[in-house]
């Protein structure tokens, strides 16, 4: 193996004796190597290739992390049998020998992985589950400490929260309710004029928004725009320390920070689904006049006969039980934040999909336990 004529001033090769040896000289530092990196990385690999090959790093001045890197990836990210060097550089091979080696190939995967996967997506649930009912077990803790000593209700606190969730939601949920009540009464009425069963349209819209689509997109809506707010709030605490300042002053994370925020949401919940059913059929009975020439005198006044009471009450009823969960999992991911940006990134979004699910089974339990509730008069 003859040395590269404009590369010789990095390495001389030698035969002394019958053994070939390869001794590396200068400097191996980013400053020095930046023009000669790539070429000078492939004619020690091309070197590397003869394992008998005797490498001599006693000659290089100074070594950095760039040279070092080179020579560990010439060497394939394995030791030569036969090396010679100075005790500062055996420090620095020592580090790249500890790395982790990346597993690159896909064929080496194990080829359980998919039962694996399973079993970690398993034990992450279980790990969520369990941390969510220790955390109701705190907040209960901290209503009995509460009930006995109310000089410290955070009334302050539940106050703002009634106010950020509910109050200032009232546009947003208003808005959506009334374009889904058009949308609705509209593609409905449609289909009842084939029928000529214009005067059910009440009836359709009533039991669908009150029971079902009112509820539902109220915690749709919170799920997402305060749920996702009570995770980032919490998580920006992490970031800043702000949790951490907290526990040394003593102050309880769950009977100032989430005990307000379950509670707010709570109450704000019920309210905004009214809020949300009474704009949603709003819409429907404007569209249901413009479509069908039904007066809205007539819509209001036969509203009550057409939909019994107890559907109101279970929708009101669904507020209250998806509020709390939204804010129970906003809070508890926001726990789970680690102080990085990246982590808070990733637990807002987990939040806000999690809560929306689980508004959506809560809808699906409520359908079957309460089916016979409602439906008849």
């Amino acid at each position: 193996m003859q040395a590269s004529p404009m590369l010789t001033q990095w390495y001389q090769l030698s035969d002394v004796q019958g053994t070939q040896r390869i001794l590396l000289l200068g400097n191996y530092t980013l400053s020095a190597l930046e023009h000669n990196l790539e070429a000078l990385t492939n004619e020690l690999s091309r070197q590397a290739a003869n394992t008998n090959l005797y490498w001599d790093l006693t000659g290089i001045r100074q070594m950095d992390s760039v040279g070092v890197t080179m020579l560990w990836r010439a060497w394939q990210a394995q030791r030569p049998k036969h090396i010679e060097l100075r005790p500062e550089h055996e420090i620095m091979l020592d580090r790249l020998e500890r790395l982790p080696r990346l597993q690159t190939d896909a064929l080496h995967r194990d080829m359980l992985w998919p039962v694996t996967h399973l079993g970690q997506l398993a034990l992450l649930l279980w790990q969520h589950t369990t941390g969510l009912i220790a955390l109701i077990g705190r907040l209960f803790i901290d209503v009995n400490y509460l009930i006995r000593h109310p000089v410290y209700i955070p009334w302050k606190e539940i106050s703002a929260n009634l106010f950020r969730t509910g109050a200032q939601a009232l546009g947003i949920t208003a808005l959506v309710g009334f374009l889904i009540g058009i949308v609705l009464s509209y593609l409905s009425s449609k289909q009842l004029q084939l029928f000529g069963a214009d005067i059910f349209i009440i009836n359709i819209l009533g039991i669908s928004i009150i029971r079902e689509l009112g509820p539902m997109l109220a915690a749709i809506l919170v799920a997402g725009r305060s749920g996702s707010s009570m995770t980032a709030q919490l998580g920006v605490m992490r970031v800043t320390q702000e949790l951490d300042a907290l526990t040394v002053m003593g102050i309880s994370h769950s009977q100032r920070l989430i005990l307000p925020k379950v509670i707010g949401l709570g109450i704000a919940m019920p309210l905004l689904v009214a809020w949300t059913s009474a704009m949603a059929l709003l819409g429907g009975m404007v569209a249901a006049e413009l479509q069908l020439g039904l007066s809205y005198q007539y819509f209001i006044t036969a509203l009550p006969d057409s939909v019994p009471i107890g559907n109101l009450w279970l929708g009101l009823g669904k507020g209250v039980v998806c509020g709390m969960t939204i804010a129970l999992i906003a809070c508890h991911f926001g726990l789970r934040i680690k102080p990085n940006t990246e982590s808070l990134g990733a637990g807002t979004t987990s939040s806000v999909v999690a809560a929306i699910t689980m508004v959506i089974i809560i809808d699906a339990i409520f359908a079957v336990v309460f089916s016979d509730i409602g439906l008849t008069s």
